[in-house]
């Protein structure tokens, strides 16, 4: 490891930070190791990866000092946040900052920032288009994000902001996929209309991730959006068709139905579909697949991602 460039993965058992910290393993000659920092090195998953060959450490993103011994000696840095847990704008800012600044204090040479656009710059506070949530924010998982983004700039290391797509995963893991109707039809709803939902497999957005930072200056300073593919709701529908064997109809919703759903973080989802369909010309150029496949040549289009997965789909 001392011959090796490390780098330190903040959220190394989850989806982005467990696929970056298994394509440097993957790749033994490429020139770097691998920090994998968690806040529970017990866990099943963070003994796996020390199993694996990752050196394990525990920091927590609320914890400065924590950060900062986790980031030492590191060449680079991998930060994200954890929206989902907490559902606080004002938290994900304050982790966002504190791994900045860890990073910085470190010496680390090349951080990769995990964002998404803060929505206010297209929809400001006082447009009536979507409700305002939380006193200050249109899409609160996205717009704390995006806000950071200047917090890397002004206080971190150089700096790859780095925006990915929806997870393809959420089909499986937060109730996406398709539902059987009362006339036991499958129906796949998405608060879409005829739009393109850019979508990526999680588990590529590591690997893409780990390209960046083997590019070193190159995207350094940069913003790099990827995505899998760019696909309607109908032609989602049409590839589960042929990838489950059933016919999948596709759905869409208004996006105040959605709002109403009443479970934890439905407002701001129906407000995040409502962003990514009405500027969606801008949402899908800021994530053009091919910049995906140019940083990682093996990334999913859906039909192949279902073709792994269609079995992990839940269909209710």
């Amino acid at each position: 490891m001392a011959n090796k460039k490390l780098i330190a993965v903040v959220g190394a058992t989850g989806a982005q930070g467990g696929g970056l910290v298994r394509a440097i393993l993957a790749d033994p000659s490429g020139g770097y190791a691998v920090r994998a920092i968690t806040r529970d090195t017990n866990s099943a998953k963070a003994r796996e990866l020390a199993r694996m060959g990752a050196q394990v450490v525990a920091a927590d993103v609320g914890d400065p000092d924590s950060l900062n011994k986790a980031f030492q000696g590191a060449y680079g840095a991998f930060c994200v946040t954890f929206f989902w847990e907490h559902f606080s704008p004002e938290l994900e800012l304050t982790h966002a900052r504190n791994m900045a600044q860890a990073a910085k204090q470190a010496g680390v040479k090349h951080a990769i920032w995990s964002t998404l656009e803060d929505t206010r710059n297209w929809v400001p506070l006082d447009d009536d288009r979507m409700p305002t949530l939380m006193g200050q924010y249109k899409v609160p998982h996205f717009d704390a994000k995006g806000e950071a983004d200047a917090v890397f700039r002004e206080m971190g290391p150089p700096t790859t902001c780095l925006r990915t797509s929806f997870y393809w995963d959420n089909l499986i893991h937060f109730g996406m996929g398709p539902k059987r109707g009362a006339d036991g039809k499958l129906v796949f709803t998405l608060p879409m209309g005829d739009r393109k939902l850019p979508g990526i497999a999680a588990s590529d957005i590591g690997p893409c991730a780990y390209a960046i930072f083997k590019a070193g200056e190159r995207y350094m300073g940069k913003t790099v959006g990827i995505a899998g593919e760019h696909l309607t709701g109908a032609e989602m529908a049409a590839a589960l068709s042929r990838a489950m064997s059933e016919e999948v109809a596709y759905q869409s919703m208004a996006f105040a139905a959605y709002r109403n759903l009443g479970f934890p973080g439905a407002e701001d989802l129906g407000n995040m579909f409502q962003f990514k369909h009405d500027f969606n010309a801008d949402f899908c150029t800021a994530r053009d697949p091919q910049t995906a496949r140019a940083l990682y040549p093996a990334t999913h289009t859906f039909a192949s991602w279902l073709v792994e997965h269609k079995g992990q789909i839940a269909v209710e």
